[in-house]
């Protein structure tokens, strides 16, 4: 049996191209939000201090950790960048994967605060004033998000950044939040002095959902989670190959917004190493053209039993009985 892992020579140039390429996309969506969610934070800030609204405080304070956020981003897509060496073998991709940690972790600190002032106003209502300002602050936070929210999203999808999407969401519910400011303020026009506080708790509620989603795709990435049916249509391809009787586990993790695959394919037993190397060699360069942000693939060829002989019969005793098994 022989194992196949190095890559064409003819992609890897336009490997490097296009990772330097995600890279550059990243950061142009990052410093895109950082500078649109800062004016609107700066507007915010004013009339929150002007005004008094509790609701807007909880606005304000959350698109500034979401226009935070980017730094933390940047930094990962930069490091990214650089090449792998023998202490970080398979590169600085997990540097973006961290970021989305701290990512969660702003989210969760900007609802404790939202929530805290909620609660606080709520037991001590103050009137809220100048509430047409606090209105319009209501209607630029939701344009600035929404805004930022689709070059995140999309830019995120694009390139298979999870912390770009998750930051992408975050951005969404802030942009939704941002408009419940205005029935805030239409509460306290009414002299309904309780629903400023009360709209500031709604905002606390939206971050929680966002802190779900955004912790839930963070986790899956840390955990080396795929969609399956990436794996399905792996197998599917595989299968497809010509010269390969049978396929093994696939296994697959993501690398920041790099995706990583091994996996092993049966041959025929009367192939020379030769042969079977070629067959590697076309396995490799399928799942390349068919899956998206597949960066590297190790292949690992297996000949049929010969006379019900285990070729794997030396290593046995190194593994459980499931090792190998796909679920």
């Amino acid at each position: 049996m022989t194992g196949h892992g190095h890559h064409h020579h003819h992609h890897h140039g336009e490997r490097i191209d296009a990772a330097l390429e995600v890279s550059a996309a990243g950061l142009r969506t990052l410093w895109f939000s950082f500078a649109v969610l800062a004016v609107t934070t700066a507007v915010q800030a004013v009339i929150a201090a002007l005004s008094g609204s509790v609701a807007l405080l909880g606005d304000t304070v959350h698109n500034a950790t979401d226009a935070l956020t980017a730094l933390p981003l940047a930094l990962a897509f930069v490091l990214g960048r650089r090449a792998a060496t023998r202490r970080y073998t398979y590169g600085f991709g997990r540097a973006e994967d961290l970021a989305g940690v701290f990512v969660v972790l702003v989210i969760a600190a900007s609802a404790a605060f939202a929530g805290y002032e909620a609660v606080r106003r709520l037991l001590d209502p103050h009137d809220v004033s100048h509430l047409p300002a606090v209105a319009a602050a209501g209607l630029v936070g939701f344009a600035g998000n929404e805004w930022v929210a689709r070059a995140r999203i999309r830019t995120g999808r694009a390139i298979g950044s999870a912390a770009l999407v998750a930051d992408g969401l975050h951005a969404r519910t802030d942009g939704f939040t941002s408009l419940a400011v205005l029935l805030g303020a239409g509460g306290a026009a009414l002299g309904w002095r309780w629903a400023d506080p009360l709209i500031g708790l709604a905002i606390t509620g939206a971050i929680l959902l966002v802190l779900r989603g955004a912790a839930r795709e963070v986790w899956h990435r840390l955990m080396d989670a795929v969609d399956p049916a990436l794996v399905d249509r792996a197998e599917h391809v595989l299968s497809h190959v010509e010269g390969v009787r049978g396929v093994g586990a696939v296994r697959m993790r993501w690398l920041g917004h790099s995706l990583r695959a091994e996996t092993s394919v049966v041959v025929a037993p009367s192939l020379t190493v030769v042969q079977a190397h070629a067959v590697a060699v076309a396995a490799e360069h399928a799942l390349l053209h068919q899956l998206p942000r597949l960066a590297a693939v190790t292949v690992h060829v297996d000949h049929a039993r010969v006379a019900d002989a285990d070729p794997h019969a030396t290593l046995a005793h190194h593994f459980p009985a499931t090792a190998g098994q796909g679920s």
